[in-house]
C-alpha cells in the first residue's frame, strides 16, 4: 500500500517517507488533485450559487474561491512533502502526542462518512444511468450497485497507492475525465448559445447570498481535502512541485466543475444534476466517465482513513486497515440514510477549518516540523486552546453576520493567533515545551 521501506510493525504514518521512496513529480501531484477535484458533488455545489448570484458574480466567486482554497490545500501539501509526514504526523507535532489522537479519530469518523457518501453518490448515478437505458428497475439494484462500487474500492485498497496514482490516475483516468468535461462543457455552452448566451450572463441574482458567502461555498471543497493532502504529498520529490502541482490541479478542476454546475443550472434547471447531465447529447457516455472518476474520491477517503487508523494502531498495516475501512464504508452506504447525514458530516468537517488554521500558523515559515514531532509533549495546550476557540468562532460567525461566511474568517483568525503565539512557551507535565 505504501512505498515506505519501514516494516509493517513500525508506525509508517508518524515516520517520514524515505528519500528513495519519494517518487511523485509535478505531473503526479497535478493529475491526482485534478482528478480528486472533479466530482458530481462539486458540480451540484456550483448549481447552488444560482439564483442567489448573477452568473458573472458566481464566476468571480468561483475563480477567487478556488484559487484561495486550492492555495491553502497546496500549502499543507508542501508541509507534508518537506517533512515527509502524513497528516497524523503533522497533528502530533502541533497538538502533542496524546491530544493528537482526538483530531485523528475525528478525521477517521468523517472519512468513513464521506467515503460512504461517495459510494451512495456512485450508486445513485449508476441507477440513473441504468434506468436511462431502460434497465436497473428492480428493487435489488441499489444493493447490487453499492456492493459493486464497494468491491472496486476494496480491490484498489489491496494494491499500491503510489502505483494507482502514477499509472492509473495520471495515464488513464485523467485523459478520460478531461474528455468528458470538455464534451459536457461544449454541449451546455451550445445550449446556452442557442438560448441566448448574453441573456443568461445579464441575469441578476436575487441577493440571498453575498460574494463572501459564495466564496465560502466554493472554498468548502478544497478545505474538505485538507486532512488528506499530506498523506499523498509526502511521497513527492520536492516541496515546490507538491505546492504548484496540487494548487494547479485542484484549482483548475474546482473552477471547471463549479462553472459547469452554474452552466447546467442556467440552461437546464433541475433538482437532479445527474438527470440534467443525461439530457445533453452524449451525456450518458460523458457522465459514465465522470462517475468512474468518482472512484478515486472514495479511494482517497479510504486510504487516508487507513493511514490515520494505522497511526493509532500500527500493529495493523495500512493495507489491512484499508480493507477494513473499505468494507465498513460499503456496509454504512447500504444501511444508513447518507443523504440525511450530510449536514452532520458538514458540521464535523467544520472542526478541521480551525484545526488547519492552527497547524499552518505553527508550521509555516521555516518551522522545523520533524523536530516538533520528535520532541512533542503529551499536549501542546496553546495550540489546543486556539483550536477549541476556533471551532466556537466558526459557529458563532453566522449568528453575527452571514455575509462573510465562516471558513475564511476562522482560518484567518486561527492562523494569526497560532503564528503570533508560536514563540511562546508553556509548561507541560512539569517540563517547559514549545507551545
Amino acid at each position: 500500500m505504501t512505498s515506505s521501506t519501514t516494516s509493517s510493525t513500525s508506525n509508517e504514518a508518524l515516520a517520514p517517507v524515505a528519500a528513495q521512496a519519494r517518487v511523485f513529480a509535478w505531473r503526479d501531484h497535478a493529475s491526482l488533485w485534478f482528478s480528486l477535484g472533479v466530482g458530481l458533488l462539486v458540480m451540484q455545489m456550483g448549481a447552488y450559487l444560482l439564483p442567489a448570484l448573477s452568473p458573472r458574480e458566481a464566476l468571480a466567486a468561483i475563480v477567487l474561491g478556488s484559487l484561495t482554497g486550492a492555495g491553502l490545500l497546496a500549502w499543507v501539501a508542501k508541509l507534508g512533502c518537506d517533512s515527509g509526514l502524513a497528516s497524523a504526523g503533522l497533528m502530533h507535532g502541533v497538538y502533542g502526542r496524546r491530544f493528537a489522537r482526538l483530531p485523528i479519530v475525528l478525521n477517521i469518523v468523517q472519512l468513513l462518512g464521506w467515503g460512504s457518501f461517495e459510494l451512495v453518490v456512485m450508486r445513485d448515478a449508476t441507477l440513473a444511468l441504468g434506468r436511462q437505458s431502460g434497465a436497473m428497475a428492480a428493487a435489488y439494484w441499489p444493493w447490487l450497485a453499492t456492493l459493486l462500487w464497494g468491491g472496486v474500492i476494496v480491490l484498489l485498497m489491496s494494491g499500491s497507492m503510489v502505483t494507482l496514482v502514477r499509472r492509473i490516475v495520471s495515464r488513464v483516468a485523467l485523459p478520460l475525465v478531461v474528455l468528458s468535461l470538455l464534451w459536457l462543457s461544449w454541449q451546455f455552452l451550445a445550449m446556452a448559445g442557442a438560448q441566448g448566451f448574453s441573456t443568461f450572463m445579464d441575469r441578476q441574482g436575487d441577493g440571498s447570498m453575498g460574494m463572501l458567502s459564495a466564496m465560502d461555498l466554493v472554498i468548502a471543497m478544497p478545505i474538505s481535502w485538507l486532512p488528506l493532502v499530506a498523506d499523498y504529498a509526502r511521497h513527492g520529490r520536492s516541496g515546490k512541485s507538491a505546492l504548484t502541482g496540487t494548487w494547479t490541479g485542484f484549482a483548475v478542476a474546482n473552477i471547471w466543475c463549479y462553472a459547469l454546475g452554474v452552466l447546467v443550472a442556467l440552461t437546464l434547471p433541475s433538482e437532479d444534476l445527474v438527470t440534467a447531465l443525461l439530457l445533453a447529447q452524449g451525456g450518458l457516455i460523458a457522465l459514465s466517465l465522470v462517475l468512474i472518476d468518482e472512484v478515486d474520491n472514495a479511494y482517497g477517503d479510504a486510504y487516508s482513513a487507513a493511514l490515520s487508523a494505522h497511526s493509532l494502531q500500527p500493529a495493523w498495516s495500512i493495507r489491512r486497515w484499508g480493507l477494513l475501512v473499505a468494507v465498513l464504508c460499503t456496509v454504512l452506504a447500504l444501511v444508513l440514510p447518507m443523504h440525511s447525514l450530510e449536514p452532520f458530516l458538514l458540521i464535523l468537517s467544520s472542526c478541521f477549518v480551525p484545526l488547519f488554521g492552527v497547524m499552518l500558523g505553527r508550521l509555516a515559515f521555516g518551522a522545523d516540523v520533524q523536530e516538533r514531532v520528535r520532541n512533542a509533549p503529551a499536549v501542546r495546550w496553546g495550540a489546543v486552546s486556539i483550536w477549541i476557540a476556533g471551532i466556537a468562532f466558526y459557529h458563532l460567525v453566522p449568528l453575527v453576520s452571514t455575509a462573510a461566511g465562516s471558513a475564511l474568517p476562522t482560518l484567518i483568525v486561527t492562523f494569526a493567533a497560532a503564528l503570533a503565539t508560536r514563540g511562546l512557551r508553556a509548561g507541560n507535565a512539569g517540563a517547559v515545551q514549545a507551545s
